[in-house]
């Protein structure tokens, strides 16, 4: 009990240190609301852009990464359903909330749990300088709460499910004779699709002349 009350108070402390930052320097506030709102479509075109770059470790790492997102994703909302809490703009005063978010359970963090699936495994893969992708998603669950949506309990267990995700992932799936198999059926009709495409192309081009 003292020891739950002692987490609930360095949670509730560690909020008020990050959040608190945005009331000390306005001027970042903006920089940190992208963060928080649509960095997530910087790593889905990111995502799209490694796949098609049409090499084979390179699509399954994103299946990889794919496969975390979902085992993770489902636990998260599994543990949701054990341990919830409403965002801290709504069971706190005075919070410095930046965007708009509906009220509801915020345990753990759906935006923690995407990033760190993805980019904790693009760091697996690749190693090196992959480690800009997990300093990108530490910095998305800041933002989170800079901007007043989640505690930072929330970010950590979003962190440790993913991080054992994605881990659990990149040690089984690669090594699996199914993963090569579907990548190659995938490529298999993506390059009967791609020369179908060419041909009508092709065929167009012969009759504008």
């Amino acid at each position: 009990m003292v020891l739950s009350l002692d987490i609930l108070e360095i949670n509730l402390s560690l909020f008020r240190l990050v959040n608190d930052l945005g009331k000390e320097y306005p001027f970042l506030n903006p920089t940190f609301i992208f963060i928080a709102e649509y960095m997530v479509f910087l790593l889905a075109l990111s995502v799209l852009i490694i796949w098609f770059t049409r090499d084979v470790d390179n699509r399954i790492m994103i299946l990889c990464a794919s496969i975390a997102f979902i085992c993770a994703f489902t636990v998260g909302k599994v543990s949701g359903v054990f341990h919830s809490n409403y965002q801290p703009f709504v069971e706190l005063n005075d919070v410095n909330k930046l965007i708009h978010k509906e009220k509801d359970n915020s345990f753990p963090s759906d935006h923690t749990i995407l990033f760190f699936s993805y980019c904790f495994s693009f760091w697996l893969f690749k190693r090196g300088w992959s480690i800009l992708w997990v300093l990108l998603a530490v910095l998305v669950g800041v933002s989170r709460i800079w901007v007043g949506v989640h505690y930072p309990l929330d970010i950590l267990i979003g962190i440790l499910i993913s991080l054992t995700a994605a881990t659990s992932i990149y040690l089984i799936f690669p090594k699996l004779n199914v993963t090569q198999a579907t990548i190659k059926i995938y490529e298999k009709y993506e390059n009967k699709l791609l020369l179908l495409l060419f041909k009508r192309t092709m065929r167009n081009k012969s009759k504008n002349f």
